[in-house]
């Protein structure tokens, strides 16, 4: 599987463009905690007198409204994007690979509940959920002793309370289809010979579930931890476009919200610059989620 993995090109392309975003989100992570902790205004929100300058030797992605570098905003908005994926990607697989292998192993009560429960997910817009619950946590509708533990919450993970919210709502949105899909591996699994003869030797149902169903399912976990990731990285754009997303901390929807508004003067390199950057990383996972699918898909 790892030999044929080396030979897609693009797929090894794809995973060079997620580990550099990766780097440059952890660099900036640590640079925003740096100067937190120590009161300095990071170089991301360092405003200047050189307003809606086009892209140029001195700046190369231009400008944008307060004379903010476009192309560190660009770069330091990889932290937003790349810290909702990995958050809410681990929330939504956590929920459905463990509801998902619970309800295909146990069947009866147990999977009537949870396929009540993941249709019932399924049936809720989306978007408007994760708006809903930015707003409850952005806008302190919360009692005094929720806010506080949220407000902890949000200074451990260095983000705003509304990202939070982000966070949470996508994680809890999101794990409806690996869910399905890992119930219906898990209920091929507890047929097989392996699992009929680890139940005769005296094997608990978690016992069976962490060592006979996880490790045959991985794959499917890896391969669908890709899509998560990229569809929590376009909600976390979409919700901060909107104004209920990331507020201190630079992100690629602020910027093309704040782009669209002096589009029509000619300003075209702040929106521009921040949609190809979402699309390249995007673009990426998508190609190294199929890369990886076509690797450890066991059929193949």
């Amino acid at each position: 599987m790892k030999s044929k993995f080396r030979q897609d090109k693009w797929g090894i392309a794809a995973l060079a463009v997620v580990i550099f975003y990766l780097l440059v989100a952890c660099v900036t992570e640590c640079y925003t905690i740096y100067c937190r902790e120590n009161k300095i205004v990071p170089v991301y929100n360092r405003s200047s007198e050189v307003r809606y300058a086009p892209p140029s030797a001195e700046h190369l992605f231009g400008t944008d409204y307060q004379g903010r570098d476009v192309l560190v905003r660009c770069a330091a908005g990889c932290a937003s994007a790349l810290k909702t994926g990995l958050i809410s990607g681990f929330i939504a697989v956590v929920i459905g690979v463990t509801l998902g292998m619970f309800a295909g192993y146990c069947g009866g009560k147990t999977d009537e509940a949870v396929v009540w429960l993941f249709s019932t997910f399924a049936a809720m817009p989306t978007l408007l959920f994760i708006l809903a619950f930015a707003l409850l946590m952005s806008q302190e509708f919360l009692s005094p002793a929720a806010a506080e533990i949220l407000e902890k919450a949000a200074f451990c993970l260095n983000t705003d309370p509304g990202m939070l919210g982000v966070y949470l709502a996508i994680g809890l949105t999101g794990w409806v289809t690996l869910c399905k899909v890992i119930r219906g591996e898990t209920m091929k699994l507890r047929n097989l010979a392996y699992i009929s003869a680890a139940k005769v030797a005296g094997a608990g149902t978690f016992t069976i579930i962490r060592r006979h169903i996880f490790p045959n399912i991985f794959h499917l976990v890896i391969i669908y931890f890709t899509t998560l990731f990229a569809g929590a990285v376009m909600l976390e754009v979409i919700v901060s476009y909107l104004g209920l997303g990331a507020q201190s901390a630079p992100s690629w929807g602020l910027m093309i919200s704040d782009g669209q508004s002096r589009l029509w003067a000619g300003v075209w390199w702040e929106i521009t610059f921040a949609s190809g950057t979402l699309l390249i990383l995007v673009l990426a996972l998508n190609i190294l989620g199929d890369s990886l699918r076509d690797a450890l898909d066991p059929r193949r």
